[in-house]
């Protein structure tokens, strides 16, 4: 790893970014104070973000000679997976399912680290501007900063399970994963490096020593492909309607404003509590999540071949792909928050790939304690079996606490069929990729 030269590419790239705040939004769609969003502006890719672009689009690193990086995360598709399958197929003749839904690449230049301490994105939603929307939501959340110091949470990291913390580490991965790219080996994926078309690029750029490390080798190829996820502008481009409004170049529909109401509303969807969609108090723009983990519950997903195993459980943070927690079972059933940016554009959702459109998705959230006979299939008693994809053992894990887990069977759900509408309605407006008129 050529460390020097990864510590000034980051530091040049982050030195561009350069935000400013944000205005305070209204409920009626208009921003009347729009301040500019100083964003990076578009430049040739250094030499080593080129080299990273023609890596990410190279099947002859596959065993197959038909997968790439670009398979998975598709650019067209907001670089996240090209259908609906709940888990891509990949290995030697691309008949090896994955185990959980390809996450998108867009946006992860600012994922921070993996660690556990206090939840910091409650300080982040304290000092966020206070509008109608949110402002019940920023009173709870000032009160509970009292209690950050003992409100440990595990936030971070890259994977639905956090186990890495550099684009670098988490490009290893599925090249040598037997149900991705599949490598076979470092050694063998090192040999596919020597033999590829930019051979001589990679000699220029590491040095003709190069290739004499089979392990340096492909840290090299990692190493260029981090540089061109962090460098070029189609995996952080901000250009949604949702980043044109808050410059005050575009004005929400009825619908997307009354979304948005709801999406910040703690009696209603709740959504920013994890989805934070308030400017960092550094100024930068929101990224829609708050980089946590949560146990939601989801129900198995019948449609991986993993699960036909009934004694196999995907455990997020306590395993079995993360092995160093397997012992602090207090985080079983835990997986990484997503960002929100570009969701509308997907096909699979939740990290088992169960749901596949996002009304979907928001049943789930209304229904699985208010009318859990709709989200979970029955047992043999003829209940639905709550919770079916965690083990007893960890259901105490899974959120029942925070709105609209809040709720009883029989009570009211959070969101009515027409707040469905427009909260999705909102979540269009994320979309990267619109032009203000």
């Amino acid at each position: 790893m050529r460390v020097w030269a990864g510590f000034l590419l980051l530091v040049i790239f982050c030195a561009s970014i350069v935000v400013a705040a944000l205005a305070q939004p209204l409920p009626n769609g208009e921003n009347p104070s729009p301040a500019p969003l100083a964003l990076p502006e578009t430049a040739p890719l250094s030499d080593m973000a080129q080299l990273g672009a023609q890596i990410f689009h190279d099947t002859r690193l596959s065993s197959s000679g038909r997968m790439s990086c670009a398979t998975c995360h598709a650019p067209q598709h907001a670089y996240g997976p090209p259908n609906g399958l709940p888990a891509m197929f990949g290995g030697p003749i691309l008949n090896r399912q994955g185990v959980r839904a390809v996450p998108s690449l867009m946006y992860l230049y600012a994922q921070p680290n993996f660690s556990i301490g206090p939840d910091m994105s409650v300080g982040d939603r304290e000092t966020a501007p206070p509008t109608p929307a949110n402002q019940s939501r920023v009173t709870k959340t000032a009160q509970d900063n009292a209690q950050t110091a003992i409100n440990v949470v595990p936030q971070g990291g890259l994977f639905w399970d956090g186990r890495v913390n550099t684009l670098q580490q988490q490009a290893i991965f599925p090249m040598l994963s037997p149900f991705e790219m599949d490598g076979r080996s470092v050694a063998r994926l090192a040999a596919r490096l020597r033999a590829a078309p930019y051979a001589p690029r990679l000699a220029a750029l590491f040095g003709q020593d190069a290739f004499a490390d089979a392990a340096a080798l492909v840290d090299d190829a990692a190493f260029a492909l981090s540089c061109y996820e962090q460098e070029a502008r189609s995996f952080f481009p901000y250009s949604s309607k949702f980043d044109s409004w808050l410059q005050g170049k575009a004005r929400f529909t009825q619908a997307e404003a009354r979304g948005y109401a709801l999406f910040n509303d703690p009696k209603k969807g709740d959504c920013a509590a994890c989805h934070l969609d308030q400017p960092t108090p550094d100024g930068r723009p929101p990224l829609f999540t708050d980089h946590q983990f949560e146990a939601l519950g989801v129900p198995r997903n019948p449609y991986l071949a993993a699960n036909e195993n009934p004694d196999y459980h995907d455990l997020g943070l306590c395993g079995p792909y993360r092995t160093d927690m397997t012992s602090q079972t207090q985080f079983c059933g835990l997986f990484l928050t997503p960002t929100l940016r570009n969701v509308a554009t997907r096909h699979v959702f939740m990290h088992n790939g169960e749901y596949h459109t996002l009304k979907q998705v928001l049943d789930f959230y209304d229904f699985r304690d208010t009318e859990p006979q709709k989200i979970y299939p029955p047992g043999p008693d003829g209940k639905p079996q709550k919770y079916n994809d965690l083990p007893a053992a960890y259901q105490a894990n899974i959120d029942t606490i925070d709105p609209p887990f809040d709720r009883q069977i029989g009570q009211k759900p959070a969101l009515s069929p027409g707040d469905e509408q427009d909260i999705i309605a909102f979540l269009d407006t994320l979309t990267d990729g619109f032009s203000p008129r």
